[in-house]
């Protein structure tokens, strides 16, 4: 076994670091991947699948055509690294990062919710 320390890096954003450190290659604190682009922030609606979970944003869209705003909603697959501790429910910040599987695009970089 190695004894490779694993370093937790500051990815340039005002979140705190996670406390728990992890060797995913695709954690944005402990890997490899680089958040850039914009940051949304949703509720995690579904966390199924095997270090991946689904975003619920809601959104409003103005309607020029009746001077009204209409709500949408998306749904957008996410990667959760092992050090971020969230589950379904919690309202999470998510930045976009190159893509890492055909529908993941996205990575988890905070939870508001206040999980350990």
């Amino acid at each position: 076994m190695s004894s490779r320390r694993i370093k937790t890096r500051n990815i340039g954003l005002n979140f705190p670091l996670p406390s728990k450190v992890c060797n995913d290659k695709d954690c944005p604190y402990h890997g490899s991947i680089r958040v850039r682009g914009i940051l949304l922030e949703g509720v995690l609606v579904s966390k199924k699948m095997d270090k991946t979970g689904v975003v619920l944003r809601e959104y409003l869209r103005y309607d020029k055509k009746y001077n009204r705003y209409e709500r949408r909603r998306s749904r957008i697959s996410v990667h959760i690294p092992p050090c971020i501790h969230v589950e379904e429910g919690d309202i999470v910040v998510i930045g976009e990062t190159r893509p890492i599987s055909k529908t993941v695009a996205y990575v988890v970089v905070y939870n508001k919710s206040g999980g350990a």
